[in-house]
């Protein structure tokens, strides 16, 4: 069977949250994009990624009339929009998982581009758990813990990697596409530029029509 990369984005518990429907968090911590997210997965997706870029100790002077505006308000704002999570590839032969670790962004998934032409090692996060994905001649290696001698690894021909990749791009323009029309029925006034942010969260065009 074939190796499984998705582009995943860390999610928790969404205990108290009440700006719009939400889904709960499974045992991984990870949800993965796509085009078949229910409207409340969507709506985790956007919370997740607004949490992750909430400016610290900045007070909230919005009116409550506009609580989804004061929440979105650093995804809106910012150029350098932080994705928490990454790329996690499944061995269905084995059920080994190499998934992001600690710091790694989902907004970085393009690095992995670096090893389809040629060898080299790119680190995805550090201790607890510090994955590592190298390419050496004709072979990606997966550990999952690089920190770690005994650590589970993947490892699959590196001629896969090109079309892996192909489909998360296909899988997050798929999920965009969800989330514009999330966005204007959810949080109308501020759709276009959420679209516009999760462009640059997830590194893919906007859909047609929304800039």
């Amino acid at each position: 069977m074939a190796h499984v990369m998705q582009a995943v984005l860390e999610v928790s518990a969404p205990e108290g949250f009440d700006l719009w429907p939400v889904a709960e968090a499974d045992a991984s911590g990870f949800l993965a994009l796509g085009g078949r997210l229910s409207p409340a997965e969507v709506g985790t997706a956007v919370r997740a990624l607004a949490d992750c870029n909430r400016p610290d100790g900045e007070d909230d002077d919005r009116p409550p009339r506009d609580a989804a505006g004061a929440f979105l308000r650093g995804l809106l704002s910012s150029d350098g929009v932080f994705a928490a999570g990454g790329l996690r590839v499944v061995d269905p032969g084995t059920g080994v998982a190499f998934a992001p670790g600690c710091c790694d962004g989902l907004e970085d998934w393009r690095d992995w581009y670096r090893l389809v032409d040629g060898d080299g090692t790119l680190g995805f996060g550090h201790a607890p758990v510090s994955p590592a994905a190298e390419r050496h001649g004709g072979t990606l290696r997966l550990t999952v813990d690089a920190e770690r001698d005994d650590s589970p690894v993947i490892e699959l021909p590196a001629r896969e990697l090109r079309g892996m990749l192909a489909g998360v791009e296909r899988d997050l323009t798929a999920f965009l596409d969800l989330a514009a029309a999330w966005a204007a029925a959810r949080v109308p006034g501020h759709d276009r530029a959420l679209v516009a942010a999760l462009a640059r969260a997830l590194d893919v065009p906007p859909p047609a029509g929304t800039t």
